[in-house]
């Protein structure tokens, strides 16, 4: 499987990364430094991920508008994507979901906590309001 992780945290990265490995076999992770990163090197794949992890808070373009743009792109609007921060409000997940995210995930305190959420959010990746 591959996934793509589009943070501009690197140890925020790193944690998806290690989570994922941990929890899954023959795994290959891409990473993005952001939004405008993302799209590039998505738009530019041979080979697209199965599903994108996505920081909702990042400068320059922040996830909201990375959301917005990869699913008006022909090309990779179907990938499902996740969306993470450290909290939502009800109006934003509610917005999200009208964007086309297909799940939320807060990121925990405990970072222990990640791999088991992460397992979670791949295996049930649409969860309606």
């Amino acid at each position: 499987m591959i996934f793509m992780i589009i943070d501009d945290d690197k140890d925020d990265r790193f944690f998806f990364k290690e989570a994922l490995t941990k929890m899954l076999s023959s795994v290959k992770c891409l990473g993005a430094n952001g939004g405008i990163e993302a799209l590039e090197l998505l738009r530019k794949a041979e080979q697209l991920p199965h599903f994108i992890f996505l920081d909702l808070n990042m400068p320059h373009m922040d996830g909201r508008e990375c959301l917005k743009q990869l699913k008006s792109d022909q090309k990779l609007k179907n990938i499902p994507v996740i969306m993470y921060s450290t909290s939502f409000s009800e109006d934003t997940i509610k917005e999200l979901y009208e964007l086309g995210a297909s799940r939320f995930l807060n990121k925990p305190a405990d970072i222990n906590q990640l791999p088991a959420q992460v397992l979670e959010a791949i295996e049930r990746p649409k969860i309606l309001s």
